[in-house]
């Protein structure tokens, strides 16, 4: 018996539609819907909206809540205006139309572009998925070109205005001085200009219950009354390192609209990674500025200063590299002079800035001789390692003997070819099948029994074939990686010191963890050090 259609319509509108006007606005695509379900005896189970998600993003809520209803079973039909409303992305419709809804058994329909999934759909769905596809390429060109336009003549484009700053309200582009802010800014760059670090300067700031960034655009509206008049609360001053040196070193403070420091991986991938120096775009004198040039360039070269050398003259080489072992922040360098000899450490800034109470950590406690001497030691073991065997090194980056791991490819390279040769045979049994039903061979009733069984046989034997392959290329992926490593730790041979050269092409990060109280009474620490390119390395 043939189940009753549940149908979910589904509605999508990105930003950039909005250009085509009323055509495609929700209401004009729900009416569409709601009429066809209507006239065609639809039972609609819910309406799902998507407003302000691109077409190449398939991680949209409204779609994924469709989706897992259709897993539940709740609904069995997808209806939309067009193609484009389901997706612009050509592999991933491909892959929804030709196995996710056949598997699930989901009627799929394309109002106004004609095509139904219980009808068969047109030779022209992959043309007008390689077309709807395009039309978000060309789209993402043309608006980055009218961004680097509008940034090029002087339009600062941002959800807020940075600190010290308003925007302007006859013109949203523009930046004006906040006189209710700017002195947060000037005091900061005073603070920084007597030589004080960022650390220094956010203790101050929270002494002096400065509110941070994040707090002000928060409570904009009343902020300012609620300084004088009550306590907000610690969260409302709880600034950053990272807070600090970001204003420290912005240009937006000289005049200046700094543009284009990260982007999107493309415009299927919106995630957004950080753009090198070199590549931003600097507009120069966009608007008035807070901070006199020379004070911001006398200030450029405290803190460069301050990154390259550390009280005692010596280079930051784990800088960047080390990570709290509790609460992940960074570790923070410090000395300690309060013997003859003096010596340098590193603890969990949290615990450094806030205090156990309020970081919610404990210290981390690791001095700068012992953590250089420990990874000195792991490198120049790898290293000896990679010059003397460089297959027993990748056979214990790898975690496996060669022998199991040689087991495990040939059993699942046999597997593979099982099932891509019982896949051949299913192809023609279906075909062979349907010439004996056309001929009159079999009845229409043993036609449908084979037939739903050999295409269940067939969705499972394309599902294992995909698993294997992904399994396969996955494996070959770890060898790649191991082996990109060998060659990087390859080039450091015998290393007889530590470089931040060294350390940053080798490691991804180091994690400290705090030492603790061993019967005997001695302490012991873990570190661990995650490589590039081979994660963490046993032994």
């Amino acid at each position: 018996m043939k189940r009753p259609n549940n149908a979910a319509l589904y509605m999508r509108l990105s930003v950039d539609d909005e250009n085509y006007g009323d055509s495609v606005s929700i209401e004009t695509q729900r009416t569409i819907l709601q009429t066809y379900a209507k006239e065609n005896g639809f039972h609609v189970y819910d309406e799902y909206v998507d407003d302000g998600w691109s077409g190449t993003n398939f991680e949209r809520p409204s779609f994924q809540r469709m989706m897992a209803d259709v897993d539940a079973g709740k609904v069995n039909c997808i209806i939309t205006k067009d193609l484009s409303r389901f997706g612009r992305e050509h592999v991933m419709m491909d892959y929804y139309l030709e196995f996710v809804f056949p598997e699930k058994q989901v009627r799929y329909i394309a109002v106004t572009d004609n095509e139904d999934t219980e009808k068969g759909l047109s030779d022209f769905v992959p043309f007008k998925n390689l077309f709807n596809e395009w039309l978000a390429k060309d789209t993402s060109r043309k608006v980055k070109a009218a961004y680097k336009a509008k940034f090029a003549a002087g339009e600062h484009l941002c959800a807020c205005a940075p600190l010290g700053y308003k925007k302007d309200p006859e013109h949203p582009n523009k930046l004006l001085i906040d006189d209710q802010t700017r002195w947060i800014v000037e005091r900061i760059f005073e603070l920084a200009a007597r030589g004080t670090g960022p650390a220094k300067i956010v203790k101050i700031l929270t002494e002096e219950k400065v509110p941070t960034p994040s707090w002000i655009h928060y409570q904009r509206d009343g902020l300012f009354a609620n300084i004088h008049g009550h306590d907000p609360g610690e969260k409302a001053y709880l600034w950053t390192n990272a807070y600090v040196t970001n204003i420290l070193t912005n240009e937006t403070y000289i005049g200046n609209s700094v543009h284009n420091r990260e982007h999107k991986v493309s415009y299927k991938n919106k995630k957004r990674i950080r753009t090198p120096q070199e590549e931003w775009l600097v507009v120069e004198h966009t608007h008035e500025g807070i901070i006199a040039p020379e004070l911001f360039e006398q200030v450029q070269k405290q803190v460069s200063a301050r990154r390259r050398n550390t009280k005692d003259h010596t280079f930051q080489i784990f800088s960047g590299l080390l990570r709290c072992g509790g609460c992940g922040r960074a570790l923070s360098y410090g000395t300690n002079r309060s013997k003859k000899s003096s010596f340098a450490y590193y603890a969990c800034s949290g615990y450094r800035q806030y205090g156990p109470k309020r970081a919610g950590c404990t210290q981390h406690y690791i001095r700068y001789d012992v953590l250089y001497a420990y990874v000195l030691a792991r490198l120049q073991e790898w290293s000896a390692l990679a010059q003397m065997d460089e297959s027993r090194l990748l056979q214990r980056m790898l975690n496996a003997s060669d022998r199991e791991r040689s087991a495990t490819a040939r059993k699942q390279g046999t597997e593979l070819a099982k099932a891509e040769k019982r896949q051949g045979e299913l192809d023609r049994l279906f075909t062979k099948l349907y010439e004996d039903w056309a001929a009159g061979k079999i009845t229409e009733r043993n036609f449908d029994l084979l037939s739903e069984k050999y295409q269940t046989e067939q969705a499972q034997v394309e599902e294992k074939i995909g698993r294997l392959q992904a399994e396969a290329n996955e494996e070959r992926e770890t060898v790649d990686n191991a082996k990109k490593w060998i060659t990087l730790i390859k080039q450091y041979a015998n290393p007889t010191a530590l470089t931040a050269e060294m350390l940053n092409a080798l490691i991804e990060k180091i994690v400290v963890h705090e030492a603790v109280q061993v019967p005997d009474g001695s302490r012991e620490q873990e570190i661990e050090i995650y490589y590039r390119f081979a994660g963490k390395l046993d032994g």
